[in-house]
């Protein structure tokens, strides 16, 4: 009967993740559909699920828009972006994770509350502040205020990675003889890696998705593929199609980055401050 009872709940949670799998998944899966249909069949009743693909939709993506500019764009801002925010956020979480005051905890999470402001609360001070130091429209207004947002983020989880290590390690490497940042270069940071490398997985994650910030602060040289989509939205009605073509080149990259560092992605969600 046990036996019975533990089938049934296997069979009923496949059944739950394949209806949830399905229900999250059927937009993007018709996201990307559409790219491949006819423009007459992207909204024809009922909806035809065998059709001639066609590569007339990418054509127009290679035609009407500057492709590796786009590409370059969105990679600039996204690697800049991480590895700014690491920079700064990394020996920042190791600091406070090697203080000795009570408060420690409480100013971790003020970090990750900051990481909570709007993004459209900081985007008209940052807006006048980048023009009148001459970088509005460039990159780097679009790197610093996507690091001053994540790299609160990365002390907040680095924190808690560089508080769960024992301190005699470093101990006994100040007692060698070795400086206190080489203490954290060549014992504590290279214990941590799997912490950077989720940090690095969501500030990448963060940038390349952001479409506010850069639609503000870029123009159309340095506008990267999450403002160009936009482009598919015209005054009397939307390329759907087109949309769904420029829309591979803006998520296929960052899925595959995710599949690939998956591991260091769940344990960066599941190791929280403590």
């Amino acid at each position: 009967m046990s036996r019975r009872v533990s089938i049934r709940a296997i069979v009923a949670q496949r059944a739950a993740l394949v209806l949830a799998l399905v229900f999250f998944l059927a937009p993007i899966l018709w996201l990307i559909s559409i790219a491949y249909k006819p423009k007459r069949d992207i909204f024809s009743l009922p909806p035809k699920l065998l059709f001639t693909p066609t590569f007339s939709n990418f054509d127009d993506v290679f035609r009407y828009f500057d492709l590796a500019r786009l590409i370059e764009s969105s990679l600039v801002i996204a690697l800049g972006s991480a590895a700014l925010s690491l920079l700064i956020g990394v020996p920042c979480a190791y600091a406070l994770a090697r203080s000795r005051a009570r408060w420690t905890v409480g100013v971790a999470y003020f970090f990750l509350a900051i990481r909570t402001v709007p993004q459209v609360a900081t985007l008209i001070p940052f807006y006048l502040l980048m023009r009148d130091i001459g970088l509005l429209g460039t990159w780097w207004a679009v790197i610093m205020l996507n690091a001053t947002l994540s790299c609160a983020f990365v002390v907040w989880m680095m924190f808690s990675y560089f508080r769960s290590l024992p301190r005699e390690m470093e101990q006994a490497a100040l007692t060698d003889g070795c400086s206190q940042f080489g203490a954290f270069w060549r014992i504590a940071l290279p214990l941590v890696r799997p912490g950077i490398i989720a940090c690095t997985l969501f500030c990448i994650m963060f940038a390349w998705n952001d479409y506010l910030i850069p639609a503000f602060l870029t123009r159309a040289e340095t506008r990267p593929l999450s403002v160009a989509l936009l482009s598919a939205f015209g005054m009397l009605d939307i390329t759907w199609g087109t949309l769904g073509a420029l829309a591979h080149f803006s998520t296929i990259p960052i899925v595959l980055m995710a599949l690939l560092l998956n591991r260091y992605f769940v344990q960066g969600l599941t190791r929280g401050v403590h």
